[in-house]
């Protein structure tokens, strides 16, 4: 398995999802999103395996104007939007090869094992 983690240290679920690994010795690589954020073939790679666009915005962003804005964009601008402002992404996003998990999401990470 080779797992990474995209979060940040302050999300709740995030901490959860690492504490979900660490107690089954599964290394995994961390990935600051407020340091460095995805590449365009990792977010790419993701918005597949999650079967969209819609299932990463994280409609609890504090930055509400663009959560509202997106709403109204079509699905080409709404992706290159949120790609530029990845600050409004669901996380934590668990990568595991081609599969992804968006959100806090143990039964999912349970069936990789």
């Amino acid at each position: 398995m080779n797992i990474q983690i995209f979060g940040t240290k302050k999300c709740q679920d995030t901490r959860k999802a690492e504490r979900y690994f660490k107690e089954r010795n599964i290394k995994y690589q961390f990935i600051d999103m407020k340091e460095k954020g995805m590449s365009r073939g990792e977010f790419n790679s993701i918005k597949q395996a999650v079967g969209g666009i819609d299932s990463m915005i994280n409609e609890k962003c504090k930055d509400t104007q663009l959560i509202t804005l997106m709403k109204y964009l079509s699905d080409s601008d709404r992706e290159e939007k949120l790609f530029e402002n990845q600050q409004a992404v669901k996380t934590p996003i668990v990568r595991n090869g081609k599969k992804a998990t968006v959100g806090y999401c143990p039964d999912i990470w349970k069936e990789w094992e």
